[in-house]
């Protein structure tokens, strides 16, 4: 719809003619051309004809949308150039453009939930963090994927990566990229990387010494993502989703709690571990004074050029486990494309969030941007695997991973956990796994906003 409104006349620029009789003046909305023009009464036969002629070609325009993607800045280039490029594949059914959002994962939910609330209709696509699954669709934020579409998005994929599009029996979502932490140390003073935490420890405390393990402790979400993987790698969850209720099982949840007071309160402990986040933990290991670190593999590339000597000396491992019979666990990471739901252009947004997803695209992303893919083949190839060299280790990994509870209310679940356990060393394993149990139960009835 094009509305015409009275508007005064305030300048008139190229246009000239009979038509530009003194009096009052129209803005026609929603069509690209000069906007103010004073029509005389005996024009009104040409401002029917101008008008016919502007809406044609406004809707011919319409035909080649430009379709909006949301999503963090990713610093490599990968993301823009496989917008550029899937824009020149869809010979003018769309164009992309990539609308960036903070690094931070907690501003950009914050900027997506504002703009949805809203109904923002500049929202086509979203570079989604796969812990916003449930929460969006719940919301009515986000247009489910139709079951031929979410059968194809299944063909190859990690399934893990499958999983985290899927809330309420549908796909919200395209697998795009994925993620995982490693266990990383130094090859010149571990002869082989520990398999179980109690190696581990042993290792460090007797010769690191303070800081020589570097993890996350912070109170944020770093702190939630340590303990449902540790609660995973002991046998637990946070939630029994046959009954979207609180799981947290007796036995593995004090056994976690008391894992994570032990680290805390190890001589191998970083002194600052209580605010130690992703960022901080990298940096400490490339003082070339830690033995031990979990961290995401972002950690590689940094090394190699902000710190060449620690990474000669670096390597990878899985995580550690309990012990041998219980092999460590990680918690999934990583990035789907879903489809606003106020967009104007469903079709061709659909279209675009599978080209942007499609296979030579992840590849780009883990060649030029070091995001490890979720297609699982591509692990396999030559160029992903110079480029991240723990390739087999990461994909082993992504095989064992656990979602983060798939809750519409993950976020005051998450916010719940980690203030429960911060700091690490003040846990009472005893006290603790009842504490914990009732701030996520609060959290799940939406008590007490956290």
């Amino acid at each position: 719809m094009f509305a015409v409104t009275p508007e005064p006349e305030t300048g008139l620029g190229q246009w000239s003619g009979p038509c530009l009789a003194a009096g009052a003046g129209v803005r026609i909305q929603g069509v690209s051309a000069p906007d103010r023009w004073a029509p005389a009464p005996l024009c009104r036969a040409m401002v029917v004809a101008l008008l016919a002629m502007l809406v044609a070609c406004h809707d011919n325009a319409g035909d080649r949308p430009e379709l909006t993607w949301w999503v963090f800045d990713e610093p490599s280039g990968a993301f823009r150039a496989a917008a550029a490029n899937c824009s020149e594949r869809a010979a003018g059914r769309y164009t992309l453009r990539v609308e960036p959002l903070p690094a931070d994962a907690d501003q950009q939910r914050e900027q997506l939930v504002r703009r949805l609330a809203a109904r923002d209709t500049s929202i086509d696509l979203i570079g989604m963090d796969v812990i916003w699954t449930a929460e969006f669709a719940a919301a009515g934020w986000l247009l489910p994927w139709d079951a031929a579409a979410a059968t194809r998005l299944a063909v190859g994929h990690l399934p893990i990566t499958v999983e985290s599009i899927r809330y309420g029996g549908r796909a919200w979502g395209a697998p795009f990229t994925s993620n995982a932490q490693l266990l990383w140390y130094r090859t010149d003073r571990v002869r082989s990387p520990p398999t179980t935490w109690d190696e581990l420890l042993g290792t460090a405390e007797a010769a690191g010494g303070a800081g020589s393990v570097q993890l996350q402790g912070q109170r944020y979400e770093g702190l939630t993502v340590f303990f449902i993987a540790l609660l995973a790698s002991a046998g637990g969850a946070v939630l029994d989703e046959a009954v979207q209720g609180v799981a947290l099982p007796e036995g593995p949840t004090r056994e976690t709690l008391a894992l994570m007071r032990r680290i805390a309160t190890s001589p191998a402990a970083d002194p600052s571990l209580d605010v130690m986040m992703e960022d901080q933990t990298r940096l400490a290991f490339e003082t070339g004074r830690p033995w031990f670190m979990l961290n995401y593999p972002f950690v590689w590339p940094s090394a190699l050029s902000h710190a060449p000597a620690v990474a000669r000396q670096m390597a990878f491992a899985p995580w550690p486990g309990f012990d041998r019979t219980r092999p460590g666990r990680v918690a999934l990471g990583g990035l789907n494309l879903a489809i606003g739901a106020y967009t104007r252009h469903p079709a061709v947004a659909f279209e675009a969030a599978e080209c942007l997803t499609s296979a030579p695209h992840q590849l780009l992303a883990a060649v030029q941007g070091g995001l490890p893919p979720t297609l699982e083949d591509l692990y396999d190839l030559a160029e992903v695997r110079r480029r991240l060299p723990f390739a087999d280790v990461l994909r082993d990994a992504l095989h064992r991973a656990v979602l983060r509870p798939p809750t519409p209310l993950y976020h005051d679940v998450s916010l719940a956990i980690s203030r429960t356990l911060h700091p690490m060393r003040a846990i009472d394993p005893q006290r603790d796994v009842q504490r914990l149990r009732r701030a996520v139960t609060r959290a799940l009835r939406s008590e007490g906003l956290l």
